[in-house]
């Protein structure tokens, strides 16, 4: 199986996290209530070291008539191979392991570690702040700006009104690791990507919440559309070629996706080296996840 080099993560490294979260004692600690798939709490402890992460097993996730393949979990597995063979780091250490309730998707959990109520110990949902697409850094992602006066450092992506019909702005920063973020959700067709899925950590930016991706059809559903049309950045480009010449290889993506969900992977990173642009939102379809924010 080829099985890309993970990239370095927050607090512990890659290698280790993935070591704990695969071979740890897995306890369920909580569970998020306000996910649509069963979507629980939990650590991982091995040889004293204990993790905070997110399990989502198998068994409880609803069938979505848009996504009629494989598991969700397993597109989940399939989005952190992706972002590490890229180079991107995109992505918190991920594996697909048996839980207290069957196989699932487990993930490390990224900033302040739940407690056990569901919250995190701020009293905020857990993968969530204040302040939409805010992690731990304190860097702010995205924004309801006054419409017509959005600031440099800042790309407006659709109009809105508040409670008083004042014209707003939603925007996102103009952020180097962002801009990787929108890079990696063209590659696995990302329909879901939400201002609450962006956590910035440092100068990293981690995206979470990859059960709705590697359709055949396009499914781009996102918040980035700041940079639609524009030239792609080095580091989406350099990642692309990695890629190709590691998708050949890639057998671990059989046990994970379709021939079709892979021939069609295949197909978006060479449309998008060739085209070296970010696309242009959709007109024949919703191209907005909702709730955005």
């Amino acid at each position: 199986m080829s099985v890309p080099t993970p990239s370095t993560s927050p607090s512990h490294g890659p290698v280790e996290a993935v070591t704990v979260l695969t071979s740890g004692t897995l306890e369920v600690t909580g569970r998020l209530t306000d996910a649509s798939n069963v979507t629980l709490l939990a650590q991982v402890t091995l040889d004293g070291l204990t993790m905070p992460c997110i399990y989502k097993p198998i068994r409880g996730e609803r069938p979505l008539w848009d996504f009629p393949g494989g598991p969700l979990a397993h597109r989940e597995l399939a989005a952190y191979l992706v972002s590490e063979a890229s180079g991107w780091g995109c992505v918190p250490p991920t594996v697909l392991r048996s839980g207290p309730y069957g196989e699932g998707m487990v993930q490390r959990w990224i900033g302040e570690p739940p407690d056990v109520d569901g919250r995190s110990s701020d009293g905020d949902e857990p993968g969530s702040d204040d302040v939409p697409g805010v992690g731990e850094s304190g860097r702010e992602l995205v924004a309801l700006l006054p419409a017509g006066q959005v600031p440099a450092g800042w790309l407006p992506v659709f109009r809105a009104l508040d409670e008083d019909g004042t014209p707003l702005a939603v925007c996102h920063a103009d952020d180097p690791a962002l801009a990787v973020i929108a890079g990696f959700d063209v590659v696995v067709n990302n329909a879901d990507r939400k201002a609450p899925h962006l956590l910035p950590v440092g100068p990293r930016v981690y995206g979470v919440d990859h059960g709705l991706t590697f359709h055949t059809d396009d499914k781009l559903r996102t918040i980035l559309w700041g940079w639609a049309g524009e030239p792609l950045p080095a580091p989406v480009t350099d990642g692309l070629e990695r890629l190709r010449l590691w998708l050949p290889e890639a057998d671990a993506l059989d046990d994970l996706l379709s021939r079709g969900e892979q021939r069609r992977l295949r197909q978006r990173i060479d449309e998008l080296a060739a085209a070296g642009r970010y696309p242009e939102p959709p007109d024949d379809r919703t191209p907005i996840p909702w709730p955005p924010l």
